[in-house]
């Protein structure tokens, strides 16, 4: 039996002013995770400090030759593409050729040993600068962005999810379709056969707008179902799991709520919202939710794309950031967090940090994190003693909300005690020749609730 061997692919990336050389590898570290995940194998990776990453072809002409060594490419293009795409080109060329000189020479005189059958560009590229360099390399070329989409199209389940990634799928294809189908031979004319009518990219444009318009007509009869569902929560306690692609948030998920939830060591293995009660069963019962994952230089397409699915954070009681506390980069992860759910509008409700993966972490690291971060919540999900920790800490923090009060009940309002013992902890009950009288603690909302039903 023959094994098919992944195709590989080398990564590019650009150092502008203001990136360290720390910033650029972790995003380059993170670009080859989101690589594998779609089943490329990294062989090489290509980096040059440039005053932008506007160039007509991103990199310098030295280091487009090199690139073009691991694809077999010519290396260049037509003169008339050569020009840098902004403002003091020849100043900005002639500082990058001086950059590209000064690089390591390892970098410089490297000779790849494998070829590659495909360039990814750890940045987004416009339809001529992607034209450009899939030109000079000789392979396709894809940009962060493309590879991102790419993934929540393979990863995408529901239906819900699935018309989201074609809306971002088909945002990110529009302006790229002059690249892919300008040339072809015009249709024939409309009526009567009259006239050079449509060519074959406009035609194409024209079906993805209303491809966009019926995904999107669809979408929202999916999102008022959501929106449907959490007014029925309204009044339940909710927690929502948010973080970073891969910090562990699903893991947390089954270990909190004992449901069969997907666990997967890949980046955005979870593009579905799923909600499940805390079990053991809390009283009052309590919800998590698990969402999407963040990650930096999120599209903004996709964003807006799952706006629905983040609107279960929007609309939670607590968010838990959940962080990867082994990793060295989860402060800067942890601010892309709080930056996409400050666009979806969740920046006012009440959070707790969760550390996890703390088991990776040696004493003295964690001892450190635990000096910083004083309040937040050190875990590793198969640890069932720092699970119980954080179960008592969501609890507190919801029972510091609540109120205690005596409640009145005849024995034929059976359903009424039924929603009581669902909602509210029961601290005594007491029974009498006309029914029974129970302390509860509880929300003043779900008090609310209760009263006017035994005031019917």
């Amino acid at each position: 039996m023959t094994t098919v061997s992944p195709a590989r692919a080398v990564l590019v990336a650009i150092q502008t002013p203001g990136v360290t050389r720390e910033e650029l590898d972790s995003s380059l570290h993170e670009l080859a995770r989101l690589v594998k995940t779609l089943g490329y194998q990294v062989v090489g990776q290509v980096t040059q400090k440039r005053s932008s990453e506007k160039f007509s072809t991103v990199l310098g002409q030295g280091k487009l030759t090199e690139l073009a060594r691991w694809t077999g490419g010519a290396g260049t293009i037509e003169a008339s593409f050569e020009k840098p795409m902004h403002k003091a080109a020849v100043k900005d060329e002639a500082e990058d050729l001086e950059d590209e000189e000064s690089e390591e020479v390892r970098e410089a005189s490297s000779s790849p040993h494998e070829q590659a059958q495909i360039v990814i560009v750890d940045c987004d590229l416009s339809p001529s600068q992607l034209s450009n360099l899939e030109r000079a390399v000789g392979v396709p070329v894809l940009d962060r962005t493309g590879v991102i989409i790419e993934i929540f199209s393979r990863h995408a389940r529901t239906r819900a999810a699935r018309l989201q990634v074609e809306i971002a799928r088909l945002n990110y294809l529009a302006p790229r379709l002059r690249e892919t189908g300008g040339g072809r031979e015009r249709q024939s004319g409309g009526i009567g056969g009259k006239g050079a009518g449509e060519t074959s990219l406009e035609l194409d444009k024209r079906r993805i707008r209303d491809r966009l318009k019926e995904l999107k007509s669809e979408l929202a009869a999916i999102g008022d179902e959501h929106h449907t569902r959490r007014a029925r929560r309204e009044n339940e306690l909710t927690v929502a799991l948010v973080g970073y692609t891969n910090a562990g948030k699903s893991s947390l998920m089954r270990a909190m709520t004992g449901s069969e939830v997907l666990v997967a060591d890949k980046l955005f293995a979870t593009l579905d919202t799923t909600i499940r009660p805390l079990y053991p069963e809390t009283r009052p019962k309590v919800l998590m939710s698990d969402t999407v994952g963040f990650i930096k230089k999120l599209p903004h397409d996709l964003v807006a794309s799952f706006k629905s699915t983040l609107d279960e954070a929007a609309c939670a009681s607590l968010l838990l950031f959940v962080v990867d506390a082994s990793d060295p980069s989860f402060r800067s992860q942890l601010d892309v967090t709080r930056k996409v759910l400050d666009e979806v509008g969740a920046t006012d409700i009440p959070s707790l940090l969760v550390l996890n993966k703390r088991d990776r972490l040696v004493p003295e690291a964690l001892a450190s994190l635990k000096t910083q971060y004083p309040d937040a919540v050190f875990l590793s999900t198969r640890n069932q003693d720092d699970l119980t920790v954080l179960r008592e800490r969501i609890m507190r923090h919801f029972e510091r909300e609540m109120i205690d009060e005596e409640l009145h009940l005849p024995f034929t309002a059976q359903t009424v005690l039924y929603e009581i013992r669902a909602r509210m902890r029961i601290l005594s009950e007491d029974y009498d020749a006309e029914g029974m009288t129970i302390r509860v603690r509880a929300s003043p909302e779900n008090l609310m609730v209760i009263k006017k039903k035994l005031a019917r």
